[in-house]
C-alpha cells in the first residue's frame, strides 16, 4: 500500500481530497500545515505528497524546497493543488521541484488520474 501525504489547512477540502483518493491501494495521511507535513514526511516517507500552496507555518513552496534539499525526500513526487493559477505561480512551483500542478477548483477525476500517474498505478 502506498502512502499519500495530503497537506491543506482547509478541513472540508482535505475531506474531499481524502474521499477522492480513497482506494485500497492508498493510505492517505493528513497534515493541517506545512510544518506538520515536513514532520510526517520524515516519519513516514510517503510515496506522494499533495500540497496546498497557502498554508500556515510553512507554505507549499517552502515545504517543497525543504523536501528537495533532503536526500531522504528529494525524490518523492509532489503534486501542488492550489488556487494560485497564474503562469508565474506554475513556473515558480516547477522551479523548486513540484512534479505536477493542479488548480482549485479541480476535477476529482483529474486529481485521481494525476495521482495514479505520479505513483505509476
Amino acid at each position: 500500500m502506498k502512502t499519500i501525504l495530503l497537506a491543506d489547512d482547509e478541513d472540508n477540502l482535505r475531506t474531499l481530497i481524502h474521499m477522492t483518493l480513497s482506494d485500497p491501494r492508498y493510505r492517505v495521511v493528513e497534515a493541517r500545515n506545512g510544518a506538520q507535513a515536513l514532520e510526517l514526511t520524515q516519519e513516514l516517507t510517503p510515496s506522494l505528497l499533495v500540497l496546498d500552496w497557502t498554508m500556515p507555518c510553512l507554505d507549499g513552496i517552502e515545504v517543497t524546497r525543504a523536501l528537495r534539499a533532503d536526500a531522504k525526500s528529494s525524490g518523492i513526487p509532489i503534486l501542488m493543488l492550489t488556487a494560485n493559477g497564474g503562469e508565474s505561480d506554475v513556473e515558480l512551483a516547477r522551479s523548486v521541484g513540484v512534479s505536477e500542478y493542479l488548480t482549485k477548483p479541480f476535477s476529482p477525476l483529474e486529481l485521481l488520474d494525476t495521482v495514479e500517474r505520479l505513483l505509476g498505478d
